[in-house]
């Protein structure tokens, strides 16, 4: 008996959605259809992805609505559904259990997802399964931010402010807007406070310390935890360089894999402690003061950079079609190669990281353990696509120069 179609289905634009697409793609040949709110280069001009935009994807009904014409549309294939935001992930999770009849969208429950989409109840979860995380005071919209005090948040400035959630923070803009702020003094935290609330924000915001050092002791570890609740692929990425504009601050640009038991396991183990489905994705940070990596947040999805696990020989498509038919290993399979996966310009990567790093990187160049996300050969024939591909490239030296990286 022939086997059904593979159709992906993913919901957002950018550079995850393409880097899942790639992944079918690269597997087993797979086309994507993908749907959002408004087209971006990323998913242009491409003969990978079929995007569609979609106007009124912020409505659980209308995107439901969608998804199950679509589905009745493509009966009969093996349909495979991706959030490539926090968005539409919490979405999926949300409708889970209509779209499941459908789709092959393993997620985790709704009510752990809530504690865990949110960073203030994650860093509760934190605390009882002994997990490190910076030191965190909370602030909430009717708190008073008048003393911000060192001795009221007990710890020092320079700070970190975030957003607790960040879909619903990212749904209320003004100007001047970032992913994440710091503050010198208790004067700028609550001027970011004021900015943050009057725009109409209605969660908590978090104030952190700030745990020194550069990008390059950032790491990002992505699970799979199949759907019986234990996870069955890890790769943890040690991050060399993030873009560093105002809203894509935090977003990874480089990553070399590495093998650290120290934190996987204990993420591992709290994984399957919980009972979690499908992919998550931690971001963490080395700090040097007392040598513990500190976690900083659970994303309920594959990372922005999750082309960094399919690069590393963990693809991404391969993993949840092995789940599906029960392929996939009962013992957790770690990543232990080392591969480098960039989204820049190499010589702007090889200028940031010094000199020994640089060599290390253009030794696995040389060794074809290096992949770009976006230099996809079999998706370059279109000379639209090619064109954007190389301009997208170029412009990020002026990206880094603006911001007094080069």
């Amino acid at each position: 008996m022939e086997s059904a179609k593979i159709t992906p289905v993913l919901l957002g634009a950018d550079l995850n959605s393409y880097s899942v697409a790639r992944a079918f793609s690269e597997y087993c040949g797979a086309v994507s259809y993908a749907f959002g709110k408004y087209p971006l280069g990323t998913t242009n001009h491409s003969d990978i992805v079929k995007f569609t935009v979609e106007k009124g994807l912020s409505d659980d009904a209308v995107t439901v609505s969608l998804l199950l014409s679509f589905a009745k549309e493509h009966a009969g294939d093996e349909l495979y559904l991706f959030g490539c935001t926090d968005e539409y992930a919490e979405m999926i999770i949300r409708n889970r259990d209509v779209l499941s009849g459908y789709y092959f969208c393993p997620c985790v429950c709704l009510e752990t997802a809530e504690k865990l989409e949110t960073k203030e109840f994650f860093y509760s979860m934190c605390e009882q399964y002994k997990i490190p995380y910076p030191k965190t005071y909370i602030v909430r919209p009717n708190d008073s931010i008048s003393d911000l005090s060192e001795s009221t948040i007990e710890f020092n400035y320079p700070i970190i402010i975030k957003p607790s959630h960040s879909s619903s923070y990212w749904k209320h803009p003004f100007d001047g807007m970032k992913k994440v702020y710091s503050a010198k003094d208790k004067r700028e935290a609550s001027a970011i406070l004021s900015k943050i609330f009057g725009a109409g924000y209605t969660e908590s915001v978090l104030l952190q310390d700030m745990i020194p050092g550069s990008d390059s002791q950032m790491y990002v570890l992505t699970c799979y935890s199949g759907i019986d609740g234990k996870v069955k692929r890890a790769c943890l990425g040690h991050v060399l360089l993030e873009e560093h504009t105002p809203k894509g601050l935090g977003n990874h640009t480089a990553v070399i894999t590495e093998n650290r038991p120290e934190i996987t396991d204990v993420l591992i183990n709290f994984l399957n402690e919980i009972g979690y489905i499908g992919f998550s994705n931690f971001d963490i940070k080395l700090d040097s003061r007392d040598g513990e990596f500190k976690v900083f947040e659970i994303n309920l999805r594959q990372g922005r950079s999750n082309y960094y696990v399919t690069t590393a020989g963990q693809n991404i498509a391969e993993t949840v079609i092995y789940d599906r038919h029960g392929k996939l290993s009962i013992t957790p399979e770690i990543c232990e190669d080392e591969v480098f996966w960039y989204t820049v310009p190499k010589p702007i990567i090889y200028k940031y990281v010094g000199k020994e790093t640089a060599q290390k990187l253009k030794s696995l160049v040389k060794k074809g353990k290096s992949r770009s996300t976006l230099w996809y050969g079999r998706d370059l024939k279109n000379p639209k696509r090619l064109f954007y591909v190389a301009v997208h490239n170029v412009r990020y030296y002026s990206k880094y120069r603006k911001n007094g990286d080069l």
